[in-house]
């Protein structure tokens, strides 16, 4: 198998996103990924990090691979657990405090906050990208949390919409609900949205 083949093969095996640090561990040089770029096989999207031209573009997925440390959130996280359906004007992320990321220079698609690290991780999980791929996100109940605490910056119909859809959700936790209230210190807050819309 040619450079060239190993490339393209894994391409196909991994959503059709690679990274070039992957293959110069395999000795295999930047110029091979050039000269698939100039045959029009391989797009550039960041630096190291190509996709496949003939798959849908995947923003998620790239996102995630352009900030590993992110995990999708707020108004994003919302529509990625169909609490809304509208989808997202600006890609939503959490990243650790400190993390530093050149997708904070391209406000115009993304917005973040920032994290204490100790509080990062707490309800992560992984779902599907509407394009199929898996990807980070905080599950329903950090979600509900994040955008409460945070509602002065998000779309407030939005998120009176979303808590209204969560409380008729089959598959809510209450108790995981307030115990993340209880950790960002906004259990009254929590407390007086789930009695004015229950």
């Amino acid at each position: 198998m040619t450079d060239k083949e190993m490339i393209l093969d894994s391409l196909k095996k991994n959503n059709g996103v690679i990274e070039t640090k992957q293959f110069a561990e395999r000795g295999i040089d930047n110029k091979v990924f050039r000269r698939l770029e100039l045959e029009g096989k391989i797009e550039r999207i960041s630096k190291g990090i190509y996709i496949d031209v003939e798959e849908m573009v995947d923003d998620y997925l790239i996102m995630q691979y352009r900030c590993k440390k992110g995990i999708f959130s707020h108004e994003t996280a919302l529509f990625l657990h169909d609490l809304c359906d509208r989808s997202p004007l600006k890609l939503m992320m959490t990243i650790p405090t400190g993390y530093n990321t050149r997708l904070l220079k391209m406000d115009d698609h993304y917005q973040f906050f920032y994290m204490k690290k100790e509080f990062h991780e707490i309800g992560k999980m992984n779902v599907q990208s509407p394009y199929g791929h898996t990807i980070a996100v905080y599950d329903k109940e950090r979600t509900i949390c994040d955008c409460l605490k945070k509602k002065d910056k998000l779309d407030t119909d939005l998120v009176l919409t979303a808590v209204r859809q969560y409380m008729r959700d089959p598959d809510r936790n209450f108790i995981k609900l307030q115990s993340y209230a209880d950790i960002f210190k906004i259990s009254s807050l929590v407390h007086q949205y789930m009695e004015v819309l229950a």
